[in-house]
């Protein structure tokens, strides 16, 4: 069964009531900022992977490099 009209009218008003609207006005304006916040994190969060991804691959690449400066070290040494 769902409320009607008239239900959801009258339990507004015991809200008002019980809250007043200073209360209601600064956490709805809580919930908004904690919103924005969580998306503004998962955005972040998503950039942060792929950026994370590059990063492996440059690390990859220096790795190789730094190998091959070692074994032509290590040849040099022997001659």
């Amino acid at each position: 069964m769902k409320p009607g009209l008239w239900e959801l009218l009258i339990l507004l008003v015991i809200i008002l009531l019980l809250f007043g609207t200073k209360k209601l006005r600064n956490a709805g304006g809580d919930i908004g900022s904690a919103f924005k916040n969580f998306k503004k994190a998962v955005k972040d969060e998503d950039g942060k992977q792929v950026e994370d991804q590059s990063k492996d691959a440059d690390f990859d690449g220096n790795d190789k490099k730094q190998n091959s400066e070692q074994n032509s070290e290590t040849t040099d040494s022997k001659k």
